[in-house]
C-alpha cells in the first residue's frame, strides 16, 4: 500500500508552500508541462497518479497547474488537497462536446453553472443546491476569451460520469433516461457536455474557495446529426491561453483590491 510522504497530501503529493494560491486545473497530465511554459521559472513539484503539479510565477505571483484526470471524483480530490496546501482560486481548463447547435468545434465555452448529472457532487450537497461558478473567475475568463480573440460562449454546461453514456446512449440499459434528459438540456440551451465542473463548483462552495471553468469544444454531435460542418479539433492552445489570461486578470484585480483596502 502506498502511503503519503510526511507533510505531503496523500494523492497529489504536494505540501504547504509548494503551490500558489492560484491554480489552473487541466484534466490531462500531459497538458501541465504545456501550461507551465506560460509561467516564469516553472518547476515540476509532483507527479503522482493522474496528478501532475508544476509551480512558477505570473506577473510576479506564485501560481501552479495541477492535472485532475477524468471526472468528478479525482477532480474533487485534487481541489480538496490543493486547498489544504494553500490554494484558494482555481481555473479549470479542459475540453467539452457541444450540445447547442451554435457551439462549434474549436470554440471556447465559459461555464456559469453546471447540470449535476454526476455522482460526486451529491456526496457534498443535496441535489437542490446549484453548481455555480464564482462570478469573479467567470468574468476573468470572459475577459480572457475576448482578449485572446476566441470565438466564445458563456452559459450552462452539463456534467456526466459516463462518456459513452453521452455518445452511445441508445445502447445503454437506461437509454430512456439518457436520451430524454439530453433533449431537455438541448431545449434549455445548455451549451456543452463535460465531466468535472459540477463537482468542482459544489466542492468550491463547500470549501469557500473560487473556481471557474473554460473549455475547448472538440466537436458537436448535434451539428453532426444536422449535417452541419463539424470537424474534430484537438488543439487546446486557445483554451489554455484564455485560462492563463484569466489568471492574470484575477491576479491584477486581487492586487488592486488589496491596495484599496
Amino acid at each position: 500500500m502506498k502511503y503519503a510522504q510526511e507533510g505531503k497530501q496523500y494523492h497529489i503529493e504536494v505540501g504547504q508552500g509548494e503551490i500558489g494560491r492560484y491554480v489552473i486545473l487541466p484534466g490531462d497530465p500531459k497538458r501541465c508541462a504545456k501550461i507551465a511554459q506560460y509561467f516564469d521559472d516553472p518547476k515540476l513539484i509532483a507527479d503522482s497518479r493522474e496528478f501532475v503539479t508544476y509551480t512558477g510565477y505570473l506577473d510576479g505571483v506564485k501560481v501552479s497547474v495541477t492535472s485532475t484526470g477524468i471526472g468528478g471524483p479525482s477532480a474533487s480530490i485534487a481541489m480538496e488537497e490543493l486547498v489544504k496546501c494553500g490554494a484558494d482560486t482555481f481555473v479549470r481548463v479542459g475540453t467539452c462536446g457541444g450540445i447547442d447547435i451554435g457551439v462549434k468545434s474549436g470554440d471556447v465555452v465559459v461555464a456559469t453553472g453546471a447540470v449535476r448529472m454526476e455522482g460526486t457532487s451529491k456526496e457534498y450537497a443535496p441535489i437542490e443546491f446549484p453548481a455555480v461558478a464564482n462570478l469573479d473567475v467567470t468574468n476573468a475568463l470572459v475577459a480572457g476569451a475576448k482578449s485572446q480573440g476566441a470565438s466564445w460562449h458563456v452559459g450552462v454546461v452539463q456534467c456526466k460520469d459516463s462518456f459513452y453514456g453521452q455518445h452511445s446512449p441508445s445502447i445503454m440499459p437506461v437509454s430512456y433516461e439518457l436520451e430524454n434528459k439530453w433533449e431537455a438540456w438541448k431545449r434549455l440551451g445548455v451549451l456543452a457536455s463535460e465531466m468535472e465542473s459540477a463537482a468542482l463548483f459544489v466542492v468550491a462552495s463547500h470549501l469557500k474557495v473560487r473556481v471557474g471553468s473554460c473549455f475547448m469544444v472538440v466537436a458537436n454531435q448535434e451539428r453532426e446529426k444536422a449535417g452541419l460542418n463539424n470537424p474534430v479539433v484537438h488543439n487546446t492552445q486557445q483554451a489554455i491561453e484564455v485560462g492563463v489570461a484569466a489568471l492574470k486578470n484575477l491576479i491584477a484585480s486581487d492586487k488592486n483590491q488589496e491596495k484599496n483596502t
